[in-house]
């Protein structure tokens, strides 16, 4: 199974988030070309205390978010020019699985932000996952250029799952 799921927050239990999960990972990975049986990714769902935890040791920031994530390896292409690249090249596929990283999720800023957006929390929820998923394989949207690469790649997985653009 691609997703090892770890439930902090009891919430998260009537959500399905282990086959979502599964199925955003899936679609990410098989869109980059990756096979998903050959990845692996750690899932904790969790709150915003302890998100606003995790946020605090890991980004400095000692406020709650609604994903955060760890990659394994650091897949971030190294150029230095204006093109953006597709980091998950990087990633060589051996012949047992490879571990991407962890994903922590949190219930209440998921919960809150879908409300407030009007949008479906299984589908807000999918986009997270996909979004982590992407910066686990070394995508992020810090440069303009690597931002809508990144949203792009989201969308498209996205429409192919029948959930509209989030942006």
């Amino acid at each position: 199974m691609l997703i090892d799921l770890v439930t902090e927050d009891p919430r998260w239990d009537t959500t399905g988030l282990a086959p979502l999960a599964e199925k955003a990972a899936t679609a990410a990975l098989a869109e980059l070309g990756l096979a998903p049986e050959a990845c692996e990714i750690a899932l904790l769902a969790c709150d915003d205390s302890r998100i606003a935890t995790l946020n605090t040791a890991f980004r400095g920031k000692a406020t709650p978010t609604n994903v955060l994530s760890w990659p394994e390896t650091d897949l971030a292409p190294k150029a230095d020019g204006d093109t953006p690249t597709r980091p998950e090249a990087g990633l060589q596929g051996p012949d047992e699985v490879v571990f991407l990283g962890d994903i922590a999720i949190s219930y209440d800023t998921c919960a809150r932000e879908a409300a407030d957006q009007g949008k479906a929390f299984e589908a807000h929820v999918t986009h997270l996952i996909i979004h982590a998923t992407l910066h686990l394989l070394g995508y992020d949207h810090i440069r303009d250029q690597d931002a809508t690469l990144m949203e792009t790649i989201e969308t498209e997985i996205l429409g192919k799952l029948g959930i509209a653009n989030p942006y």
